[in-house]
């Protein structure tokens, strides 16, 4: 296994840009996941890493080795692609053993690594059967089967859960998480799915727009996103966000319905505004009987019971909020209610740029 090292990786289509400077390090054996939503030219990314399409600016480096110029078979990766690409004619067998085929493998080498494969993706029972009488969740680990085989540098992985129903996705997301775990393989996932990316990833890559929003550990992202983009992209719900003043001494702010949130922090106004923007997670909310410092006054527009927990939507004046309460049948639409937020919970950007805003100290809102 190596490092795969992106060095201002640009990527154009005629005129048109749709990855712009991509700088990361994804370690040896680490496991990292490009998310974004569609379009933002994740898949892009990781087609430039494989070489299926070429970089138009920057160097991508692989154990060190800069790759720009190589072929994809020379690179010394291993992809398994969202619509699996098995050769139909051929047994799940077969297709595994392909690739080590017309490298030149031994035979005996060939089989030993096709059933240590096998044994390790729990596919002994299908080996002799050819694609269409697989299953999607099958067919999808014996593509990940070819691409264990070839014991690569990497593995990429764009989008391979997207076709699966939602429990067989669930399924699947542990199985690759068991495997990354028991090969240590550097791994590269693509996906537009926070929650594949949160529970899979050692580090995210979070991409807006061919751009990099941020980079770090799951809970680094979800506990100080960089931006409101971050910050309403991953969770489930997204953040709530507030237009708001922040005070001139930095440690409160005054929401839409005229009071005022104080703050875990002191925090540094943006040049020249005092113009913000609150974000507070759904499940930081919890519902309080009356007012009161850090609470706000809402009204519950509709409740979706999720049995040991319920979504409340509503507004303060026109700003929609959503909450996630734990609660069974105790708040019903209509209803106004309280909702208090503790102030370590309390996020602060700028309202022009979407930065998060720092804090005195070097500390953060979270």
């Amino acid at each position: 296994m190596a490092d795969v090292e992106l060095r201002g990786v640009r990527k154009s289509f005629g005129d048109m840009e749709v990855v712009h400077g991509v700088d990361c390090v994804i370690r040896h054996g680490e496991f990292a996941v490009i998310v974004g939503p569609s379009g933002c030219g994740k898949s892009t990314l990781l087609r430039c890493i494989a070489g299926l399409e070429e970089v138009s600016d920057g160097e991508i480096l692989i154990g060190g080795r800069k790759v720009n110029d190589l072929e994809p078979k020379d690179r010394d990766i291993a992809m398994v692609f969202q619509n699996y690409a098995l050769y139909p004619h051929m047994t799940a067998l077969k297709n595994m053993a392909y690739g080590l085929h017309v490298r030149g493998f031994s035979r005996q080498e060939t089989e030993g690594r096709v059933n240590r494969a096998a044994r390790i993706l729990r596919i002994q029972d299908f080996l002799q059967r050819k694609p269409s009488q697989l299953s999607g969740g099958q067919r999808q680990r014996v593509a990940m089967g070819r691409a264990i085989v070839r014991e690569p540098k990497a593995f990429l992985f764009d989008e391979p859960l997207s076709n699966l129903d939602a429990k067989l996705r669930t399924e699947m997301r542990v199985e690759i998480k068991k495997l990354h775990l028991d090969l240590q393989a550097t791994s590269i996932f693509v996906t537009h799915d926070q929650v594949e990316a949160m529970t899979l990833a050692d580090r995210l890559i979070v991409l807006n727009d061919g751009n990099t929003e941020q980079i770090g550990s799951p809970l680094e992202v979800y506990n100080a996103p960089a931006t409101t983009f971050v910050a309403g992209f991953i969770g489930s719900p997204a953040m709530n966000f507030l237009p708001a003043g922040l005070d001139p001494d930095g440690n409160q702010v005054e929401i839409p319905n005229g009071q005022n949130l104080i703050l875990g922090n002191r925090f540094s106004p943006p040049a020249g505004s005092r113009d913000v923007t609150v974000g507070v997670r759904a499940e930081h909310f919890r519902v309080t009987g009356e007012g009161g410092p850090n609470t706000m006054a809402v009204g519950i527009e509709l409740v979706e019971e999720l049995g040991a927990e319920a979504i409340l939507y509503g507004r303060i004046g026109a700003h929609k909020i959503v909450a996630r309460i734990a609660t069974q049948g105790t708040v019903r639409a209509g209803d106004h209610l309280h909702l208090k937020v503790r102030p370590s919970h309390i996020h602060l950007f700028d309202a022009i740029t979407g930065a998060r805003l720092p804090s005195e100290g070097g500390g953060d809102a979270s």
